[in-house]
């Protein structure tokens, strides 16, 4: 056999994003869609909390003292930024307390840092977006937590749907998802934000864009560009709003 070992070349030179993500995280694979084949997601989660989804649970996930041991479980494989993958937990004591869990993980050794709620927050500003609507899969408090972020961001939430999900959150069909977002939906909103990044949305936000004539953000595909941005990489997936942020 004629076997020449020049013609092999690679592997593909890999860049690392470090994810720190809650334990309860079940959607690995649609996070990996966002991702162009040069990049390598590295996961670590927070411990486990026997509470269900709620504002307790945001706040016992966002423990800064939690994100700097994930940040250096994963920092050996030499991530080029770590987020921490989680829409409640980056909201949920406001925008001061989003800007300290990025700095808690640069401390810890990250080379940069982003978080769900501050990459909502990035790409509101750069589509100059004031008025949105909001769907999440939490309780009426959890929500209410978000609409107070996004009014210190000076974002108006014109409409909200919430599921009012303890747990699970990743078994809800599309179908529903599709049916509260187009119920969410308002003619003062600018865009629409589909929080928690344990919804699976991916396949939604192309049809549901082209029947609302608006931005879909969704939790996962923010936080994946925001970390992309960062390594001056192109974003893949669905998005119009991508290409213009971009």
């Amino acid at each position: 056999m004629d076997f020449s070992l020049p013609e092999f070349e690679g592997p593909l030179a890999q860049r690392g994003i470090g994810v720190i993500a809650p334990f309860d995280l079940a959607l690995e694979r649609e996070l990996w869609r966002w991702v162009p084949m040069e990049v390598s997601l590295h996961l670590a989660r927070t411990p486990y909390e026997p509470v269900p989804v709620s504002m307790e649970m945001a706040q016992l996930v966002s423990n800064s003292a939690h994100l700097a041991t994930a940040t250096r479980d994963v920092l050996h494989v030499e991530p080029e930024v770590v987020a921490y993958l989680c829409t409640s937990g980056s909201f949920v004591n406001g925008v001061d307390y989003e800007r300290s869990l990025t700095k808690a993980i640069c401390d810890a050794g990250a080379p940069d840092a982003v978080t769900t709620s501050g990459a909502l927050a990035e790409v509101l500003q750069q589509l100059d977006s004031r008025r949105v609507a909001v769907i999440t899969p939490y309780d009426a408090d959890l929500t209410g937590s978000l609409h107070r972020f996004l009014a210190e961001l000076g974002v108006d939430t014109v409409a909200s749907e919430h599921l009012g999900l303890g747990g699970g959150i990743w078994k809800v069909s599309y179908r529903t998802i599709a049916e509260r977002i187009l119920k969410a939906d308002h003619p003062d909103a600018e865009a629409i934000f589909v929080s928690c990044t344990n919804l699976p949305t991916y396949d939604l936000i192309e049809p549901l864009e082209t029947a609302l004539g608006k931005p879909v953000l969704t939790a996962n595909q923010l936080t994946m560009w925001a970390c992309l941005k960062r390594m001056r990489l192109p974003i893949v997936g669905p998005g119009n709003w991508l290409r213009e942020v971009s």
